[in-house]
């Protein structure tokens, strides 16, 4: 659906005039090594360009104004060679609207002890200079991410990778529409919020469909491109015997997912909510009969492999948060997937959650081959017989997340996961995931209770806590990470603290 060819990052090298024309010379010679040994490197997923040294108040502002108005540009990274001071970047820095990346580097790995003289000392200050423009952007209350590593070390690179990553996903939310089809399951508060702060703060724009609209999708899908899509499940999927392509289930669930991804299309949205109390003209038994048989869990396993937020019951904010995971996770091994705490097993040390949902889990994640099977589905509007696929997850460490409104503030709750050997569910035909909470169950669970945290997730295998922590960073909201480390104790600590700082300022403002 999307990938980062498209995309950069800008490079930006923060030098001065004092040590002469040579100098800058030599800088602008050595950044551009650099930028070119970065690109060729193969650890970073989007392309970085050098946009040369910044040597004045005016060169700083206008590349920050160029970055800020850029499309292709998600981020800039800054480097200090020299020194550079910092009053020279305020007008810059307040003109920039993009992530922000401070590597903390040097051109050179090691002193040359025998050879360096003063020349060397003028030229070569990163240790000087970023710390100058490390206080100019704390001054300023500036956002930013800061690497410190050597530009060569492959775990350098990988930190500005995951930062890659995160601002082309936050540019990605910039412009994105999630659509409600139906309204949120009632009286539930944990999948509420507010939608006027959620664009303000993260981008992403939330807009209702009637179903009475998307039906009108429904009835001109073409019976030639049912085929089609049918044909690619049989292809793709495990088929239980018996169970042919003219089943009138196959067939609606296939039509379900060609409407709602025309929808999708044409009102450029990235996301979409369904929600099992409204489903279409509700008497299945009417002659004129048009909707969805059931919901529509076929549809929305595949739409979210390709890369659509998906949130069930009308969970906006969770629709949001797997667009921007799928996002990040682009190219990297593993999946991830929308899920929901569904049933607790108690065992000792191994106790454990069975994260799942009525239908609605994503393909990515499967141990072996999806199986497309049809069962019947007692809840909501409508009792009928509906497609899904039935697989488990593929066993694993992972991280899974979760965006609550506060009152007050968005929190993000992050947890550390590890997924075991699922048994078999025989008379629960769903896609599942069995996982441990870190450090264990009962601090794990307790944690994300304390915390607020809803029971849906966004869970991937690849994206760590260090992606979540740089999103937090470049929206603004709090994060809380509950990992091996956690103690109830220290968390609950954490959550006071947290509350105070956001209270003040709140006030403050």
């Amino acid at each position: 659906m999307t990938t980062f060819d498209d995309l950069e990052i800008w490079w930006v090298t923060g030098a001065q005039l004092l040590y002469g024309g040579d100098a800058v010379v030599a800088v602008d010679s050595h950044s551009k090594e650099m930028v070119d040994g970065l690109n060729k490197s193969s650890n970073l997923p989007i392309k970085i360009v050098y946009k040369g040294t910044a040597n004045s108040s005016k060169e700083v502002e206008a590349v920050m104004k160029a970055a800020s108005n850029d499309e292709k540009c998600v981020g800039i990274i800054t480097w200090m060679h020299t020194f550079s001071p910092a009053k020279m970047w305020i007008h810059g820095l307040q003109q920039l609207h993009k992530p922000l990346l401070h590597l903390h580097t040097q051109y050179n790995a090691e002193i040359p002890w025998d050879t360096m003289d003063m020349d060397f000392m003028n030229l070569n200050q990163s240790a000087h200079g970023d710390r100058e423009f490390g206080h100019i952007c704390s001054r300023m209350r500036i956002p930013r991410k800061v690497v410190v590593g050597y530009w060569q070390d492959k775990n350098t690179q990988e930190r500005i990778a995951v930062w890659s990553r995160v601002a082309a996903a936050w540019a990605d939310a910039q412009d994105m529409l999630i659509i409600r089809f139906g309204d949120q399951m009632n009286n539930v508060a944990v999948t509420d919020g507010d939608k006027v702060e959620a664009e303000l703060r993260m981008g992403y724009h939330v807009d209702y469909c009637p179903v009475s609209e998307l039906m009108e999708y429904y009835k001109n899908v073409d019976d030639s491109a049912v085929d089609a899509i049918v044909d690619e499940y049989f292809e793709l999927y495990a088929v239980p015997q018996g169970l042919t392509k003219d089943d009138k289930v196959i067939r609606n669930a296939a039509k379900a997912e060609l409407a709602i991804r025309a929808c999708l299309v044409e009102k450029g949205a990235k996301g979409f909510t369904t929600n099992f109390d409204d489903l279409g003209t509700a008497d299945i038994n009417d002659p004129h009969f048009v909707g969805f048989d059931q919901i529509p869990g076929l549809a929305s396993q595949r739409l979210m492999a390709e890369g659509y937020g998906f949130g069930a019951e009308g969970d906006w904010k969770s629709a949001a948060l797997y667009r921007t995971l799928w996002y990040m996770n682009q190219g990297l091994d593993g999946g991830c997937s929308f899920l929901e705490d569904y049933t607790l097993n108690f065992d000792g040390k191994n106790s454990s959650i069975l994260q799942a949902h009525m239908l609605e889990v994503c393909p990515l994640i499967a141990e072996e081959k999806p199986r497309l099977e049809v069962h019947h589905l007692g809840i909501g509007i409508r009792k009928a017989q509906t497609a899904r696929l039935v697989f488990t997850s593929k066993p694993g460490a992972g991280v899974t997340a979760t965006v609550v409104d506060m009152g007050n503030r968005f929190r993000l709750i992050v947890n550390d996961v590890e997924c075991i050997k699922s048994k078999p569910l025989p008379k629960l035909p769903v896609a599942s995931a069995l996982w441990i909470p870190q450090p264990n169950f009962e601090v794990g669970a307790g944690a994300w209770i304390l915390a607020g945290g809803t029971h849906h997730s966004c869970f991937s295998y690849s994206i760590t806590p260090e992606y979540w922590e740089d999103y937090a960073e470049i929206a603004g909201i709090e994060m809380l990470h509950i990992d091996k480390n956690t103690t109830i104790e220290n968390f609950k600590r954490e959550m006071r603290v947290n509350e105070v700082y956001y209270m003040l300022n709140k006030a403050l403002k």
